[in-house]
């Protein structure tokens, strides 16, 4: 005899429904208005490829800065209770909740020639204003917080007492972590870099103050919609929700193994 589903159930059920069709209408209706030939074309502007590519390989820059600097934070906010602990976590969130615009006029107020770290890093030929390094600077302050997050949360899911097993037969916390932890956390930290490549690809509001040219992808769409509408910004934003979308369907395929174990522990 067949269950009777509750009406919670349908209430899941619906609402599971309705994001997705808030999600999907929209997107769908941006991927299906260009044709394959504007679409094709598109592709074919170097402008646009040239874009496109720098978004790509200036947020997996920023991934990448995020993996040095950002690991041994989150393996300290994880492992570690310090007075201050509360405050360290807010701030490193803050980047999530401040409006972007902001960012960007932080990170030009102290990389100008009116303030002191600006003409040093200037002295050593170091440019953020209209460069690749302020893209790079920008990608990685909005995307670090979802490393860290991400990284945090795997190693907390490391039973400690593995590396006190490691720790009291010798082996140094050096030793520890990349003999023991990284093993274990390899998955979360390739997550924490997609998660935050992907956050930085959709980056705007902070670029488009520090550095408008060279133009990320955002920008160009941007730039297109505010010269020439929909009609040619559209096309430019189809190619960017496949990148995004293969970035999310690759994070979700790295997941799934812990999933599937999960479910069958």
């Amino acid at each position: 005899m067949p269950v009777k589903k509750e009406p919670f159930f349908w209430l899941t059920l619906s609402s599971a429904g309705i994001i997705l069709a808030f999600i999907l209408l929209p997107l769908f209706h941006v991927i299906a208005a260009p044709s394959m030939e504007s679409l094709w074309e598109t592709f074919n502007d170097k402008d646009v490829r040239k874009a496109i590519w720098l978004s790509i390989s200036t947020s997996g820059l920023a991934a990448v800065i995020s993996l040095v600097v950002g690991t041994p934070t989150a393996y300290l906010l994880a492992r570690k209770e310090f007075p201050g602990k509360r405050l360290v976590e807010s701030v490193v969130d803050l980047p999530i909740m401040i409006p972007h615009p902001i960012i960007g006029i932080a990170i030009l107020s102290i990389a100008g020639r009116n303030h002191w770290f600006g003409r040093a890093i200037q002295s050593i030929g170091v440019e953020i204003m209209g460069t690749t390094t302020g893209i790079v600077t920008v990608l990685t302050f909005v995307g670090l917080p979802f490393y860290v997050n991400t990284v945090k949360a795997g190693l907390e899911s490391i039973p400690e007492r593995l590396e006190k097993v490691s720790r009291s037969l010798g082996a140094s916390q050096t030793q520890t972590f990349f003999r023991v932890v990284f093993p274990l956390a390899w998955r979360s930290m390739l997550a924490g870099l997609i998660m935050c490549c992907a956050r930085a690809i959709s980056e705007f509001g902070a670029i488009v103050i520090v550095a408008y040219h060279p133009m990320v992808a955002p920008v160009l769409i941007y730039e297109r919609f505010t010269a020439y509408g929909l009609k040619y910004s559209q096309p430019v934003a189809v190619w960017l929700i496949l990148v995004s979308l293969a970035l999310f369907l690759g994070l979700r395929f790295l997941t799934l193994p812990s999933a599937s174990k999960a479910k069958t522990g």
